[in-house]
């Protein structure tokens, strides 16, 4: 029996993507939702340049916007990648598929596209009222009450909250003052490696200049490029490389260190970048970090998506995971008939593990792409993957396509993706080519050491 008094108003800080999808979902409960925001309304004004300008959407994502209703809409934004295309030394390609059955393929989608129509569809509810240029201050949490200054009259005043959801990233300011009070115990892990982004523009006739339907990666063991589709024929291209280092963003210090580097380890996409220079030396270094929270709420303040549990990009699940979280603290509201109190407990036990799985995860895919695809075992072992699924499809799914094609949870997939790890060693162990498997003894193998799959997910 439900005794809390459903409250009518929720507060969130940061209009991000996840912000504004749990805008969405909230106001598709009947909740009034405040939206404050410190920066502009990309809708309105350019924001400067940092933030990667398009993501990776998969099927964690796609479920959670097809809930609210969106999902048409956003497919005008999507290109579709069908798997990494290598860009070897020598400028040779290798298609790797990211999956067998033609539905298994991620989009690359705009970041500004894509949370303009939801902030869009978010403010057609009639019940979302956004505020940019707006900044979280600090939290009163025992009188329910936080400070917001108007960055444009530099004003701050108090605003009355009944629930406040911190959406605000991985610089959250909500689980900055939660973890002042040291009622959360933050982890804030920075990689030693950085990246910085660079275009590789349409052709003359406005066309792509590479395959359109791949993620690229110039993988050279400790550092890569990857390139990603936009609309507008071009690729957004990322360079991951040490900071300090024989090769390394401290390395290079001018013009002429820059070409040379490029020159010798990504001569092809050299070629098909007009402002290098420009942009190199313009554009910011970003960091790379993962976040780590032991709780994500305290009194009525929760956390959700990268304020709660920031990851690498190298799975392309950030933002998958975030609109993950949305669509599981509706099902834990519509679970307590929208008791918060008991809602969110049960949201962050559904989540916490599963955050700390993906961001174990996403780390070590930054060496696969960087480094791993590099080697013929590794290529041996997908296809030896590949083929186990066709076999037994209840028992064994690669690990890649269980975290991105399914809704299989984070957890669960990376503890089955240990064992099915040391079964693919197993099965690879001492030869080169997939003719020489023992599938019937890789069978076997799956059958004892996995438990069956549900898959009503």
């Amino acid at each position: 029996m439900n005794t809390q008094e459903k409250p009518r108003h929720i507060t969130i800080i940061g209009a991000g993507l996840v912000g504004s999808l749990q805008a969405i979902y909230l106001a598709q409960r009947g909740y009034q939702v405040t939206v404050f925001e410190q920066l502009p309304d990309i809708r309105k004004e350019a924001i400067p340049a940092g933030r990667s300008i398009n993501l990776a959407l998969a099927n964690r994502g796609i479920h959670a916007l097809e809930q609210v209703g969106v999902m048409e809409q956003v497919k005008s934004l999507l290109i579709t990648m069908k798997g990494r295309m290598l860009h070897d030394e020598s400028g040779n390609l290798h298609m790797q598929k990211y999956g067998q059955k033609s539905e298994e393929v991620i989009y690359s989608v705009s970041r500004a596209g894509l949370v303009s129509i939801l902030r869009d569809k978010a403010e057609a509810t009639g019940l979302v009222k956004f505020y940019f240029k707006h900044e979280l201050k600090g939290i009163k949490f025992d009188t329910r009450r936080c400070d917001i200054e108007n960055l444009i009259t530099g004003e701050i005043k108090a605003h009355e909250f009944e629930y406040l959801v911190g959406a605000d990233g991985g610089g959250s300011q909500v689980r900055a003052c939660m973890e002042a009070l040291e009622t959360t115990e933050v982890t804030s892990e920075l990689l030693d490696h950085s990246y910085k982004e660079l275009t590789i523009p349409a052709d003359a006739n406005g066309d792509f200049q590479l395959y359109k339907e791949a993620l690229h990666i110039w993988p050279r063991g400790e550092y890569m490029l990857i390139a990603l589709p936009n609309p507008d024929a071009s690729f957004t291209l990322t360079l991951f490389m040490p900071n300090r280092g024989e090769v390394s963003f401290e390395a290079i210090h001018d013009e002429q260190q820059l070409e040379q580097f490029f020159d010798q380890h990504f001569a092809d996409a050299k070629a098909l970048i007009p402002d290098l220079k420009t942009e190199y030396f313009n554009n910011p270094t970003g960091y790379l970090g993962t976040i780590r929270c032991s709780d994500w709420h305290h009194e009525n303040v929760m956390l959700i998506g990268d304020a709660a549990h920031a990851v690498v990009p190298f799975h392309g699940q950030g933002m998958n995971a975030g609109f993950e979280d949305c669509a599981q603290l509706n099902a834990a509201l519509e679970a307590s008939d929208d008791d918060w109190q008991m809602a969110i407990p049960q949201f962050e036990a559904a989540r916490i593990d599963n955050a700390n799985a993906i961001a174990d995860m996403a780390l070590e895919h930054y060496v696969e792409m960087r480094a791993t695809v590099r080697d013929p075992k590794f290529h041996l072992k997908k296809a030896i993957a590949f083929e186990l699924e066709n076999r037994l499809p209840e028992y064994f799914i690669p690990r890649y396509s269980m975290v991105t094609f399914h809704l299989i949870p984070y957890a669960e997939a990376k503890s089955r993706g240990l064992i099915q790890s040391r079964i693919l060693e197993q099965l690879s162990e001492g030869i080169k080519d997939i003719s020489e498997v023992d599938f019937e003894r890789g069978e076997r193998l799956v059958v004892q050491k996995l438990p069956r799959l549900n898959l009503g997910n």
